[in-house]
């Protein structure tokens, strides 16, 4: 008896994902038989709403004079705050979305959640693999340094590439075990050459001493990522696809477009593969009356794994078109000597049969019958995007103010089905996790209160504070996804806090530990060291 209806929402990056408040405005109208809304205000949304989880991190690793990484163990402690709905599955990803990057033989470790008397935490984009990301690439810069060695050169000696696997992707998932993968699409090589030229690494690195004054110092760092696509044997997607006798379709979903773009990723899916026009595919999603299950718009998931069931059903339905257009031409042939283009099918013999004709010729020839198709799709695996981040800075010794002057990201999601999408997911991730990295932090007195709930005091990026960012799309191609298509969405929050780190000590030679890397946090470090 319930319907839920979604409606043009914005963007939730976790916080739309679990039912917390809609409950409550529900029973109001069991009660009233009249619409209820609940609204919070600011400061209601900074202490009950659901914040990211905070974390320790602790890193050890053993390599050798040559800069090969041998062992790594990472011990993780996590704070869920006052509940623990996201409690095991974040602090899991901390491992599974992080140590695979690289091809250590000897892997252990240990995550831990505490409950404690604060905000709870719950997901948030990224979801374990910020955090973890923060410290396995701050760890990684200090293995360069004490073999005084380029960062990168260490990284190229030991990140994973296709073909490789990594024993963590069968022994830790999102929490329970994993699923044993090999990985098939890795551009982690060109996204390294492509933001280490947009960036002029090895000029900068070089020529650093120069470029400082008495009052500013410069400094340029990276780091690498990798996230998933989906949880595999768990998640699922589907969609319903039909002809309308203009020859348009209709394509039912219940992957949810919360401002990812997804109605339209997933409409070119469909178009692509019939051979139309976008605006021949009329998109209906998020209607749990209406529209087909899917489990929902989460994990890097909605273009993977939702993406292949419409991708199942459009090829059901071309295979449909096909039997159809023999019959009306009476020619034969194999389904693949049957072009879709244009909004037509051209026939081994070069006949053209329009899409409306067909459909005509189905919903009111002799034997009528309806084109249609649903498709279900479930993942046996996450293909991980991968992504290369650079960070240039200046920091003013004066006031401890870091200035980002350029950020480069070279990001392999696969085939992106959608450049321009795909580009601004990274560019809003990106702003997302620079605003994390310099700014945003929750301030509690010794009661556990909350003392900066409101937007004067809690510091959010806007639009004078973005940097000159650059995005690079680096294509491989994924066998598993749609049009060889891998995850976008997360990846990129990961990359600007272990950049700006490693970017600051590059700068000062001091190593920052813990972010959000503020004004007086890095004056008083100076202070300290004697900068």
């Amino acid at each position: 008896r319930i319907r839920v209806i979604k409606p043009r929402i914005g963007g939730g990056f976790g916080a739309k994902q679990e039912v917390f408040l809609e409950y409550i405005p529900a029973y109001i109208s069991l009660l009233t038989g009249r619409p209820a809304r609940l609204s919070l205000s600011r400061e209601e949304e900074f202490e009950s709403s659901r914040t990211r989880h905070p974390q320790q991190i602790k890193m050890k690793a053993g390599f050798d004079e040559e800069g090969k990484v041998h062992s790594i163990f990472m011990d993780v402690l996590s704070n869920t705050g006052a509940y623990g709905s996201h409690a095991l599955t974040v602090m899991s990803n901390c491992g599974s979305k992080t140590l695979p990057l690289y091809t250590f033989k000897n892997l252990r470790f240990r995550g831990r959640t505490v409950y404690t008397n604060l905000p709870v935490a719950g997901a948030y984009r990224g979801y374990g693999a910020t955090q973890a990301s923060f410290a396995l690439e701050s760890c990684m810069d200090e293995i360069a340094d004490t073999l005084d060695m380029d960062p990168i050169e260490l990284r190229r000696k030991n990140h994973i590439r296709s073909g490789d696997t990594s024993p963590i992707f069968a022994a830790l998932g999102e929490g329970k075990e994993g699923v044993p993968q090999t990985v098939e699409s890795c551009g982690i090589e060109e996204c390294i050459n492509t933001g280490m030229r947009e960036i002029q690494w090895a000029k900068k690195r070089a020529e650093k001493t120069e470029r400082d004054t008495k009052r500013y110092k410069y400094g340029v760092g990276m780091s690498l990522l990798m996230q998933g696509s989906s949880i595999p044997q768990i998640d699922m997607g589907s969609a319903y696809l039909k002809i309308n006798d203009d020859g348009s379709f209709n394509l039912q979903m219940g992957a949810t477009d919360l401002g990812t773009g997804s109605d339209t990723v997933l409409a070119q899916i469909a178009a692509e593969t019939l051979g139309c026009s976008l605006d021949r595919i009329h998109v209906y999603s998020s209607d749990t009356d209406m529209t087909p299950f899917d489990v929902g718009a989460y994990a890097s998931s909605t273009t993977y794994l939702s993406g292949q069931a419409v991708y199942k059903a459009a090829w059901d339905i071309r295979t449909q078109i096909t039997e159809v257009v023999k019959k009306m031409t009476r020619e034969e042939g194999a389904e693949e000597n049957f072009t879709f283009q244009d909004n037509q099918v051209v026939t081994p013999a070069g006949k053209k049969i329009s899409l409306e004709d067909i459909a005509l010729y189905t919903l009111y020839a002799k034997d009528q019958f309806q084109i249609s198709a649903n498709a279900s799709h479930i993942t046996h695996k996450s293909p991980p995007p991968f992504a290369a981040h650079f960070a240039e800075l200046q920091v003013d010794t004066l006031t401890g103010k870091v200035n980002i002057l350029k950020y480069v990201a070279a990001v392999d999601c696969g085939v992106a089905i959608n450049p321009a999408l795909a580009e601004g997911q990274t560019e809003g991730a990106i702003v997302n996790g620079l605003s994390f990295a310099l700014t945003e932090r929750y301030i509690f007195n010794n009661k556990g209160k909350m003392l900066n709930n409101t937007l004067d005091s809690y510091k959010i990026f806007n639009a004078c504070d973005i940097p000159d960012i650059k995005v690079f799309l680096i294509p491989t191609y994924e066998e598993s996804g749609p049009y060889g298509a891998k995850s976008v969405s997360e990846i990129s929050i990961n990359g600007p806090i272990p950049s700006i780190a490693n970017a600051l000590y590059h700068a000062l030679g001091i190593r920052f530990r813990h972010a959000p890397f503020t004004c007086d946090k890095i004056y008083n470090a100076m202070k300290r060291y004697k900068i």
